[in-house]
């Protein structure tokens, strides 16, 4: 029977395909007609193994590797091959061909390469990408932290909506000298390690890693007064995708603001956006007083190297003993079950789209209050809004009945206590959300409730380098969204708490503040703007500068409606004013909880399991998932036939029509973080979807899975024979 080329896939960059069978130039000159213009070259290994070296993306590969693997039209077919698909033996090479006025080179003399490994045939020193090539740094590069892969797993699913990306700004008013500006940044950047930072070229069999380059160019961004709105471009750089495999987790943008009314000099809007893959808030305040110092030395920052940077914390955490931290977390995980956000399962959407923010205030008087109250119990107000969260989560299970129940949420810790000189100082993501769970008894006083909470704290303070995704591993824990949590509870302490210490950020900026004032410029502190964090409800608190506190609540939309978030954070708010005035020593939980009585409880829609469909499990662990992904419009069980004849170890699994590229990375995020091989495969219609995967797999530092397409969703024995050889040949040698 004639049947189209099978295609195997190297996303690259650049992108290969090879193709089996017997290649015609009519077959390949409609495929080409299809798509945009291009030069690729054409080799030819035997009479039915060719492939075809295209430039790198955003040409689109997977809509070629469809088209090629597609039902042949008129005399364009191909024969099918009867046995396995070879590909090892190099022919002499073939006459130079045109085909739709596009010329295809003589394949060079030499050995064949193994087209798994494309993405290594790119001239060494460079590395390709959107943003154009830039010199590969010569360094070794250094394994991810296990946080940083966290993040990277969250991103990759979800890019260009904000996640994970923060932002700092200020107005600074007076003379604004804009090449010293440009000259301080670029000093500091070739001062700071973590500013020439990007993910290294992945490796086969190695997660993502981190390499700093020789040198990088800061961005700088001017915008003229009425050029842009301010809200509009603190969205737009939000919005703009950061590319991690170039030097640069932080740019700048600056805008003139109009005149003031009442004739002072104009102030210009200084914006920073970072990435929490390399940078967290902490980080940007220590370079921010770096560059002050910069810009008053003339756009020169004194000095060599700063030590220690980035990859000291990576060689650190590299070196640590994980066995004390794997017993400690594999008890104090939270269990399959606990409460996880304080709401009701409701329908299965909102209605809305995106994120949302409201905000509560305690008045300075409410704040002292609060504090000197969580003092008593030998707390502090951290813990007291724990305490709240805790009440808050519990409530929806206490309306129904009186027992001890499970709740979790996670909360956000420095990372900088640990035991590595000068980390204080250190730029690098550190801050780090770690879990809390605690049975919540209706029984217990509320100082017992808060002596909890405490000792929790202080027992895992000296695992706070231990990431979520470790702990979740740890503990046996399965979740598909890749987290055990659904809430963040942050909480930002005062920048002078205990003093403006010598040394400190802000001491830093405080100083450089006051010689910038005496050249007659005026910065304002920086305010921040908290990243898109990837649990459906994150709660900031933080104290402005007349003593209150601010709690600010950021919520995906598609899971609480905004009604919903504006309720839970009041809720919240009044029991933080209120617990002063009723807890005493002998105030019980259940008592606290009376505080909202009759309120109401806020729904939360159910978000379907995001979870791979087994068409069959491994033979083994580690023998690694082919990812079958479904064409448009094909039945549910259009890979059960596959499933049934691929003779290798491998699980196969797959998503139902319609999915995209998000739900697949959602899915298959336990598959990345356990590191286990990976192909992605499909009948014809499904590669470009997949090739979509592989290329943000590979963006965010994994090594990209090969992507296979043959035969066609068709429902026929020789399609399923077709896309079984095809995977059997491109994962031989793994089982």
């Amino acid at each position: 029977m004639a049947v189209p080329v099978t295609v195997i896939v190297a996303p690259g960059p650049p992108p290969s395909l090879d193709l089996y069978g017997p290649l015609t130039t009519r077959a390949l000159e409609e495929a080409l007609a299809a798509l945009p213009p291009c030069t690729p070259t054409l080799r030819r290994h035997t009479e039915t193994h060719h492939t075809l070296q295209l430039p790198p993306p955003p040409y689109p590969a997977g809509s070629l590797a469809d088209l090629l693997a597609g039902p042949p039209s008129g005399g364009a077919g191909y024969e099918a091959p009867a046995g396995p698909l070879e590909g090892t033996g190099a022919a002499a090479p073939e006459p130079v061909e045109a085909v739709a006025g596009r010329t295809f080179a003589a394949p060079v003399q030499g050995p064949v390469l193994d087209p798994r490994r494309a993405p290594e045939r790119q001239p060494a020193g460079q590395v390709s990408g959107p943003g154009g090539s830039v010199a590969e740094a010569s360094a070794v590069p250094v394994p991810a932290a296990p946080l940083q892969r966290d993040v990277l797993l969250d991103a990759l699913a979800r890019p260009g909506t904000g996640l994970h990306v923060g932002q700092l700004h200020w107005r600074w008013h007076g003379p604004l000298d804009t090449e010293r500006f440009t000259a301080a940044w670029q000093s500091l950047t070739d001062r700071e390690a973590v500013l020439r930072a990007a993910l290294a070229r992945p490796v086969r069999d190695a997660g993502p890693q981190i390499v700093v380059h020789p040198h990088a160019v800061p961005e700088v961004r001017y915008h003229e007064r009425g050029s842009t709105d301010w809200f509009a471009l603190l969205a737009t750089e939000r919005a703009r995708p950061f590319d991690l495999r170039h030097p640069g987790p932080l740019r700048i943008a600056l805008l003139d603001e109009p005149p003031a009314a009442d004739g002072a000099d104009a102030a210009t809007r200084v914006l920073i956006t970072y990435h929490q893959a390399l940078l967290d808030r902490r980080s940007v305040r220590i370079l921010l007083a770096a560059f002050y110092r910069a810009y008053l030395a003339d756009g020169r920052v004194p000095g060599g190297q700063r030590r220690p940077d980035v990859r000291d914390h990576l060689h650190w955490l590299s070196a640590q003993d994980l066995g004390p931290a794997r017993s400690f977390w594999s008890r104090a995980a939270p269990l399959p079950g606990a409460a996880t956000l304080p709401a009701r399962p409701a329908a299965p959407t909102t209605g809305q789209l995106g994120h949302g923010r409201t905000r509560q205030v305690l008045t300075a008087f409410e704040a002292v209050r609060l504090r000197d109250w969580a003092a008593l119990w030998g707390a502090t107000e951290s813990t007291a809004l724990h305490a709240a969260w805790a009440l808050q989560l519990y409530r929806p299970a206490a309306d129904l009945d009186a027992t001890p129940r499970s709740v979790a949420f996670a909360v956000t810790v420095s990372g900088r206590g640990i035991f590595l000189e000068g980390v204080e100082g250190l730029p690098a993501p550190l801050r780090n959300p770690l879990p809390v769970h605690l049975v919540v008894d209706p029984a217990v006083t509320v100082p017992r409730l808060l002596a909890e909470l405490t000792g929790q704290a202080l027992d895992a303070a000296a695992y706070e380098w231990v990431s979520a995704g470790q702990i979740q591993a740890w503990a046996g824990d399965c979740a598909p969204t890749g987290r055990v949590t659904e809430s963040l509870v942050v909480f930002e302490p005062p920048a002078d708490a205990g003093g403006i210490r010598p040394g400190s950020p802000a001491h830093g900026e405080a100083v450089y503040r006051e010689e910038l004032a005496a050249a007659g410029v005026r910065v304002e502190p920086p305010e921040a703007v908290g990243p898109l964090t990837g649990v459906p409800f994150t709660l900031t608190a933080h104290h402005e500068a007349d003593g209150s506190l601010a709690l600010t609540a950021l919520h995906d939309r598609t899971r609480l409606s905004d009604n919903a978030a504006a309720l839970i954070l009041s809720q919240t708010a009044g029991l933080l004013r209120e617990l002063p005035f009723l807890a005493d020593a002998s105030t019980t939980v259940a008592e606290a909880l009376g505080l909202l009585s009759g309120a109401r409880v806020p729904p939360v829609t159910v978000r379907p399991p995001g979870t791979l469909r087994m068409l069959r499990e491994g033979a083994h662990p580690g023998a690694g998932t082919i990812c079958l992904v479904p064409p448009s419009g094909t039945p549910k069980d259009c890979y059960d036939r596959v499933a049934g004849l691929h003779p290798g170890p491998e699980a196969l699994a797959t998503l139902s029509a319609p999915c995209d590229a998000a739900d697949f990375l959602t899915a298959l995020r336990p598959v990345l973080a356990s590191g286990e091989p990976l192909v992605l495969g499909g009948f014809s219609g499904a590669g470009a979807l997949a090739c979509e995967i592989a290329e943000r797999i590979a963006a965010h530092g994994w090594y990209p899975p090969l992507v296979v397409v043959a035969g066609s969703a068709d429902g026929s024995p020789d399609s399923a024979d077709a896309l079984t050889r095809a995977l059997t040949s491109a994962t031989a040698g793994r089982g």
